[in-house]
């Protein structure tokens, strides 16, 4: 670990290359200790930058485990507009400011996190950012930023991959559309019994089932029914994004439930040559609703 205090910097990496499919070592694992009041707020912290949003609680954890605190006073200069880049930052505290040559653009105020795009891009840095009074940097090096990120977006890929193969519906896409859909996709779990759709709610994306089963019920004549289960390799949520209409049925988790969420934009973006189809499966949801509730209840009008 480098000493804490003042920033020092590392020349000459845009050498290092980092090939996630050559990485076998799961053993290896950078941990930096910290009380539990600094891990819960770099936390909350990192749960708000987008790249890592994709990450599961498992890899959320070892990038925290991963970070390591630098000091820093009045004047010091945290990154040098271009210098190689070395780590990663997220603040603790303090006031930055942002330079651009000699020309100030911008400043950071206690929160925020920069240097990630000369790590992921192997550019030199864009930009100057020098504190304005002494404050506190959560960093993190180079090759595990890289590591745990690129190793992380390597690993969902192949897994959901392997998860769209089992989804008869994507048959119609190319390859590298079905690639696409798994970089897309997001990872969220619930427990037994958690909500995930509410029935009436605007449709924000679907969901496939990853691992377990949820349970779909709707509501009619002011009584809940189940109307289905959907378990590993199916999906669920698309009618909404299909019709542009509200939830017709609410999903609750049956068990401990793991499901890749993907976004509407994303829907309408990557999945248009599957559209007629999840347009015909309407009719067989409408058989269904039929022989469950024993009158016609078209989905496509509640929506």
């Amino acid at each position: 670990e480098p000493p804490p205090g003042r920033i020092t910097r590392r020349k000459s990496i845009f050498a290092e290359a980092y090939n996630p499919e050559e990485d076998d070592d799961e053993t290896e694992r950078i941990i930096h200790a910290k009380s539990d009041d600094q891990r819960q707020r770099l936390g909350e912290t990192v749960s708000n930058i987008f790249l890592f949003r994709s990450l599961d609680p498992e890899q959320v954890g070892e990038v925290l485990d991963a970070m390591f605190e630098k000091r820093v006073d009045v004047g010091d200069c945290v990154i040098k507009q271009g210098d190689d880049g070395d780590n990663f930052y997220v603040i603790e505290s303090g006031s930055y400011d942002i330079f651009v040559g000699n020309e100030k653009v911008g400043n950071y105020d206690n929160s925020g996190s920069f240097g990630e795009l000369a790590l992921m891009y192997n550019q030199p840095r864009a930009a100057t950012i020098k504190a304005t009074c002494p404050g506190s940097l959560w960093a993190m090096e180079r090759t595990t930023f890289r590591r745990i990120l690129l190793k992380s977006a390597c690993r969902k890929r192949k897994m959901y991959e392997s998860l769209l193969e089992k989804v008869p519906m994507l048959k119609t896409l190319e390859v590298y559309e079905r690639l696409n859909l798994a970089d897309a996709l997001v990872p969220r779990s619930y427990t037994d019994g958690q909500l995930i759709i509410q029935q009436g709610h605007a449709g924000d994306g679907m969901y496939f089932v990853e691992q377990g089963s949820v349970s779909i019920k709707m509501i009619t004549n002011k009584e809940e029914k189940e109307i289905s289960r959907v378990s590993d390799g199916r999906y669920f949520g698309e009618l909404a994004l299909v019709t542009k209409k509200p939830r017709a049925a609410s999903v609750y988790a049956s068990g401990n439930v793991r499901l890749a969420f993907l976004d509407v934009e994303a829907f309408e973006r990557l999945l248009g040559p599957c559209m007629d189809l999840m347009k015909r499966n309407i009719v067989d949801y409408d058989t269904e609703l039929l022989q469950i509730f024993g009158s016609k209840a078209n989905i496509s009008d509640m929506r």
